[in-house]
């Protein structure tokens, strides 16, 4: 987890404006910016070739579909402020390197770097992931498009993308332990579109990531997983149990249930279903979750049929105990796409 002197330099060219940047022994060029978000920043970056022999990022890629056939790739830059975003970051790269599976986005490469940018100033890190790169976007991005046009997806595609992700789930959820991403959103999910086929969904983020079972006992455990969950759960898709958390409780991976059910939701009409709690004058989101008061909008001519409805409502259980889990979610999917994919 470090880089070369030369690289350091080539860190710095890209930080003041040059185009250069070494993760480990392999050089990026820096294309464009893809998008930002609190201390991370997202680039489109293009392999330099060496001349070396048996160099290059192919080398390290395990699994050879990952290995872009132009040499583009995404590359996370995470400016480090103190040792607890390291550690966080550290935290990343360890579950991200977990997980092996078609719809969870798997990390390339990394490094971590001390920089100064000055003699009288500290030092600091700066953390650089390398992700295959989908250039159509999230789906939040995807379904703000398509929302601006008065669009939506078909029952198929709308199945079919939640399928991928409930295949990226599960196989979180059926490690040892078991993990739950605690930010399932559709800001997380990567789409790409395929001729004649559904478009591709890929989860992404794994920031949030923790081992899913706690046992919760006094009431201090439960305030501390609440604000826990306040800084890394994104409050539309949050769980009642991590909004409020009784002092004696068992929570699981049933708290990425509710979010995927919110994500279903989104799929189908752009958004949470609790997102009109906040544009509403004394409206609470917060309630609206607890109390899993569902909206339903309108959708498309002719409308989703009633059983994707009923399928959100299903995972949008107050009580988690009652929820389903994902394998259960699984049977019921391949039933709907089996009957409206015809």
């Amino acid at each position: 987890m470090g880089c070369s002197f030369s690289g350091l330099n080539a860190l710095y060219d890209a930080v003041n404006g040059g185009g250069d940047v070494w993760i480990n022994e392999n050089r990026f060029r820096i294309l464009r910016q893809l998008g930002e978000g609190g201390f991370a920043y997202v680039f489109l970056v293009k392999e330099v070739i060496s001349d070396t022999p048996n160099a290059g990022i192919s080398k390290k890629i395990k699994d050879s579909s990952h290995v872009s056939a132009d040499g583009t790739y995404a590359m996370k830059k995470v400016l480090i402020q103190n040792s607890e975003q390291l550690e966080l970051v550290r935290e990343e790269i360890r579950v991200s390197s977990q997980f092996s599976h078609p719809n969870l986005l798997p990390l390339l490469d990394h490094a971590i770097i001390a920089v100064k940018a000055s003699q009288e100033q500290s030092w600091k890190h700066e953390a650089y992931l390398l992700f295959p790169v989908h250039l159509d976007g999230t789906l939040f991005d995807v379904a703000k498009a398509m929302k601006a046009k008065k669009e939506f997806f078909s029952t198929s595609d709308v199945l079919q993308i939640f399928r991928q992700l409930c295949a990226g789930l599960k196989h979180m959820h059926s490690s040892e332990p078991p993990f739950a991403h605690n930010d399932v959103k559709p800001g997380n999910v990567l789409v790409t579109y395929r001729k004649g086929q559904s478009p591709l969904a890929i989860l992404m983020d794994f920031g949030s990531a923790r081992p899913a079972r706690k046992q919760i006992r006094s009431r201090t455990e439960a305030l501390q997983l609440q604000e826990w969950a306040s800084e890394h759960c994104s409050a539309p898709f949050r769980a009642p149990e991590l909004w409020d958390c009784p002092s004696h409780a068992d929570i699981d991976e049933r708290t990425d249930i509710w979010s995927l059910g919110c994500t279903l939701f989104a799929i189908m009409y752009g958004a949470s279903p609790f997102e009109y709690a906040l544009g509403e004058s004394g409206g609470s989101l917060q309630l609206a979750i607890v109390n899993a008061q569902i909206k339903w909008p309108n959708g498309p001519n002719p409308p989703y049929p009633d059983a994707l409805h009923q399928f959100v409502t299903w995972m949008l259980q107050p009580q988690a105990t009652v929820r389903p889990c994902i394998d259960d979610i699984i049977i019921h999917v391949d039933k709907l796409i089996a009957k409206f994919s015809k």
